[in-house]
């Protein structure tokens, strides 16, 4: 097992009421057990409230997107075989 402090970043770029972002949280969320990834979730409405507008400026006409370790992974549905091996390859 990857020691906490090692273990891969998985962001949820999302927004207050799309249904879309929460399904793609909630098998987020069952690959993170499984997996063994952090998992972060971040409203791009609220983030830009508070200043930081670069995520919705870059995200937020694909929303849901997924990054791993601060890097764009995929967008509107979880690429779960490329998440895999990706993780795999790690």
């Amino acid at each position: 097992m990857t020691p906490p402090g090692n273990r891969p970043r998985v962001e949820l770029l999302t927004r207050a009421g799309c249904e879309l972002c929460q399904r793609m949280h909630d098998r987020l969320m069952e690959l993170a057990g499984e997996l063994n990834f952090s998992l972060a979730t971040t409203d791009v409405d609220a983030a830009a409230a508070a200043g930081n507008t670069a995520l919705r400026a870059e995200f937020g006409d694909r929303l849901p997107v997924v990054l791993l370790d601060g890097r764009e992974h995929s967008y509107w549905e979880v690429d779960e075989p490329r998440l895999r091996a990706d993780l795999a390859g790690r």
